[in-house]
């Protein structure tokens, strides 16, 4: 099972590399997340360098993809050659999240279509132009796509992931090993509050 992540020069620290610690809170011998970026390494919006953990065509082939956001997410977009290798993205056979202006990703890749999207103050009046209703709201998903919000919303795309692809176990489980000492209930409901409605219905029981 591979979780990419995708980060672009001028990356957020606190959307990719939170999700990648939550993430990796899953241990099972098939299970990998990585660091999917456009070259070799780039650099966070702090001056963070990070390298390269798998490549744009690697995370097009992963089982699920989170689109990180960053300060130059709009010259992503206009960028031809890392948009025609994100056309590869497919939601028919891949979890697709986006963090903040990752959904302005996601719009000018067509994949929102007629979905809502959460995203970041900052971002939204791009997402809205892209065509796209931002809701006011940290988390949202329909079937396989979903977004967030705030860049401390990341851990509700991470364990919407954990869910869909391990069950709803592991990903509160998750939460509950990130969550503040004397605050795991109370955080780990929020968290569940949110992303719950957004989760399949679970399968009737065979009589």
């Amino acid at each position: 099972m591979h979780i990419a992540i995708l980060t672009f020069e001028g990356y957020n620290e606190l959307d990719s590399l939170i999700a990648l610690g939550v993430l990796n809170r899953v241990r099972t011998d098939d299970w990998r997340v990585t660091i999917a970026a456009p070259s070799p390494k780039v650099t966070s919006m702090n001056g963070v360098v990070i390298e390269q953990m798998s490549t744009l065509e690697e995370a097009c082939a992963a089982d699920a993809v989170i689109v990180g956001s960053g300060i130059a997410t709009r010259e992503v977009t206009e960028d031809p050659a890392i948009m025609n290798v994100l056309r590869g993205l497919d939601p028919s056979r891949q979890l697709i999240a986006a963090q903040c202006s990752g959904a302005l990703v996601l719009a000018r890749l067509g994949l929102l279509g007629s979905i809502p999207a959460c995203t970041d103050l900052t971002s939204k009046p791009w997402v809205v132009a892209a065509g796209v209703e931002v809701l006011d709201q940290p988390f949202y998903a329909q079937d396989n796509i979903a977004t967030a919000g705030g860049c401390l919303a990341s851990h509700y795309l991470a364990a919407w992931i954990i869910a869909r692809l391990e069950g709803n176990g592991a990903a509160e489980g998750a939460l509950r090993y990130v969550a503040p000492v004397g605050e795991k209930e109370e955080y780990v409901e929020r968290a569940w509050r949110n992303i719950a409605p957004y989760l399949p219905a679970p399968a009737p029981a065979l009589v």
